[in-house]
């Protein structure tokens, strides 16, 4: 425990250090910015029950043309630990702490929050670290997943990369690459994509894209340990994407995709979406789901439920074909300062006479909500609110207002002058009736 704690330390003074020194020499073009805070995190104790670390951080930042770096260095400790206590939170920084099974990759790569070049959009744009919007295509296989379920207890490092062919004056073909961990190269996913009419003058079709996606996860057990490692899950899609209007004001495409799933599920979709004057942004689809089909199977909660959804995956589907739907509708003003967004899917039909498991037979929603800096004060929020199975148990309406079946994250932030007050919520339902609930209170100063 004493080399934790040397090696936190060094790492902590080594970094401000170098950074400081980048950030005062002007001839660099780097910009450096940096915070130290101080809080507390609940985290889960491995026994059912929960504890709570004092919190010590510090996260620099730097920049330099289209390439970003952010660390969270970060020591959890008690003050006062209780007999027989750890004094240091040793699942920091010691692979395989308690037999947690982590690797010294788990422990080191989240050191960095985030590397990134570029912006999404970009011929080239590059980004490791925690992400919450990994998205593949049009999103009906991998869509918004997110590797930062797990935070404050858990950082994890993925990949996010995509390569349009323009960067290499080919622009015919393109590329998305994504893994959740690449510690673990668990979530893998890749689509491949062809412009074969680019060149050819004609409207519209010039721009279209024809693609192939393919997504795995290879460790279905990782983050809920069972006592036979789960099989791979596995799946395949083809997509054709068209941009029928360019530009900011009134942006619209059209896409459709075909999917296969293990045990012979297939599942399609045709769907439009863009934007109305700048601010308001909108899509719908119209989809046809086999049996056992789930869209969009690697969703921004997939982490939290893969066990559940491989036990889906591994049995013969039952039931019989369904059409399904899906609308969302937001809006985003002041450079995305206030923005929201909410989405709603589920089949053209009643409920299930007999319950079941799998979420695509019900209906679900996801909302956002984001409130930038110098708004309101100096408060600031990010927030999202799941819910699977509505009306499994009660109505809709009954079922939308209750915790059951719902992910709920929030930060909620207030700064005065260089000192920012945050608290962090998460609360995971957990298939048995009761909740999983994470929290996290920090003051940090920015400099």
């Amino acid at each position: 425990m004493r080399k934790s704690i040397a090696v936190a330390t060094i790492l902590l003074l080594l970094s401000i250090s170098a950074f400081a020194q980048d950030s005062e020499d002007s001839g660099s073009g780097f910009q450096f910015q940096a915070g130290i805070n101080l809080g507390t995190d609940v985290l889960p104790d491995g026994l059912g029950g929960f504890s709570s670390w004092t919190r010590l951080g510090f996260q620099p930042d730097l920049s330099f043309g289209k390439i970003g770096i952010g660390l969270d260095i970060t020591l959890r400790f008690k003050l006062s630990p209780a007999p027989g206590e750890d004094a240091v939170y040793g699942g920091d920084w010691i692979p395989d702490y308690e037999g947690n099974g982590k690797t010294f990759l788990d422990v080191y790569l989240p050191k960095f929050m985030y590397v990134r070049y570029g912006q999404r959009g970009d011929p080239l744009y590059v980004k490791l670290g925690s992400i919450q919007d990994l998205t593949l295509g049009d999103g009906f296989i991998v869509g918004d997943y997110a590797n930062t379920r797990f935070l404050p207890e858990q950082r994890i490092f993925g990949l996010a990369l995509d390569i349009d062919g323009a960067l290499f004056q080919f622009p015919w073909v393109g590329a998305q690459l994504m893994t959740g961990n690449l510690a673990r190269f668990d979530v893998v996913g890749a689509r491949l994509f062809a412009r074969p009419l680019y060149g050819t003058g004609i409207p519209i079709m010039e721009s279209m894209q024809v693609g192939l996606t393919a997504a795995a996860d290879f460790q279905a057990d990782l983050y809920n340990p069972v006592v036979q490692p789960l099989e791979t899950v596995a799946m395949y899609g083809l997509d054709v994407f068209i941009p029928i209007l360019g530009g900011k004001t009134f942006p619209l495409a059209a896409f459709s995709d075909f999917v296969l799933q293990p045990e012979g599920r297939w599942g399609s979709m045709i769907g439009a979406g863009g934007r109305l004057f700048r601010f308001i942004t909108y899509g719908a689809q119209l989809r046809v789901l086999g049996p056992g089909f789930i869209p969009v199977y690697f969703d921004a909660n997939y982490d939290l439920y893969r066990a559940a959804k491989h036990d889906l995956m591994a049995v013969a589907p039952a039931g019989d074909t369904f059409t399904g739907w899906f609308a969302s509708l937001g809006f985003s003003v002041l450079e995305d300062k206030i923005a929201f967004k909410t989405s709603l899917d589920g089949p053209f039909a009643a409920k299930p006479a007999v319950a079941t498991d799998n979420p695509a037979d019900y209906p679900h929603l996801r909302a956002v909500a984001t409130l930038g800096e110098g708004i309101v004060g100096g408060f600031s929020f990010d927030a999202i609110y799941e819910k699977y199975f509505l009306g499994k148990t009660g109505t809709f309406f009954e079922d939308l207002v209750t915790a059951e079946d719902a992910v709920i994250t929030a930060q909620i932030n207030y700064r005065t002058g260089a000192a920012v007050l945050s608290l962090l919520y998460n609360l995971k339902y957990d298939g048995a009736g009761g909740y999983t609930v994470t929290s996290s209170l920090q003051s940090s100063i920015k400099f």
